[in-house]
């Protein structure tokens, strides 16, 4: 039996982004559930429909999309808190650095074609993070040093195993599970258990999460990443 299709929260200020987003998630079977024009619609929406995933502009009026996230993922809205994936027109938009602190599960530009917009949603609501490893690195090298993001997922590394953390470290860089496995000559089912392991220690939401801890603990730095 396949799953049931993702049901789906459009938040952004410009109708226009909301219409066609909306129209291009609707001819691949994808339900929109609603609609919203600022953060508060976004939060009510979430709280009013339980959607399975929500895409979430950052700059809105009356709540910005970064405190929106913030209040949608922090527990106490609804009992199942949905993905959020956020969209913007800047692949270096300082929000978003928060917004994966935050609890986001990755990032989409605008500009997104309709077909990695719908592949995009169904991947994320099936559990995984969106982050192309060269913008998150181009992220990371911008505002992970700096004090204006005000979201911090510092963690104690301790709790990880030496093979975790090597683990930890090459998920930082954005490789996906088949590269992983490659990398240390282990099956994809082992490389997912040491995933959901360092999440669990760790208590991260999601591989976006893992990404910030990496760098936030200087277990990655923009120089490694060159090397």
């Amino acid at each position: 039996m396949s799953a049931p299709p993702p049901r789906v929260v459009i938040a952004d200020d410009q109708a226009l982004v909301r219409t066609g987003f909306g129209m291009i998630l609707a001819a691949d079977g994808i339900d929109v559930v609603a609609e919203a024009a600022d953060g508060e619609q976004a939060v009510a929406a979430v709280e009013r429909t339980r959607p399975d995933l929500v895409l979430m502009d950052v700059r809105m009026p009356v709540l910005d999309g970064l405190e929106a996230t913030r209040r949608i993922l922090s527990g106490g809205l609804v009992p199942e808190p949905p993905r959020v994936l956020i969209l913007t027109t800047y692949d270096l938009d300082r929000y978003v650095y928060a917004a994966l602190a935050a609890g986001a599960s990755g990032f989409l530009l605008k500009d997104v074609t309709p077909e990695h917009l719908v592949a995009a949603v169904r991947m994320v609501r099936a559990g995984d993070a969106l982050l192309a490893p060269a913008i998150t690195r181009r992220l990371v090298e911008r505002f992970v040093s700096r004090a204006e993001h005000t979201t911090a997922l510092h963690r104690d590394l301790a709790v990880l195993t030496p093979r975790e953390t090597e683990v930890l470290q090459a998920l930082g860089t954005g490789l996906s599970n088949a590269e992983l496995a490659a990398r240390f000559g282990i099956g994809e089912a082992t490389v997912k258990t040491h995933v959901a392991r360092i999440l669990a220690k760790l208590r991260l939401r999601d591989r976006a999460q893992a990404v910030v801890v990496a760098y936030e603990t200087g277990l990655i730095t923009p120089r490694s990443q060159e090397s």
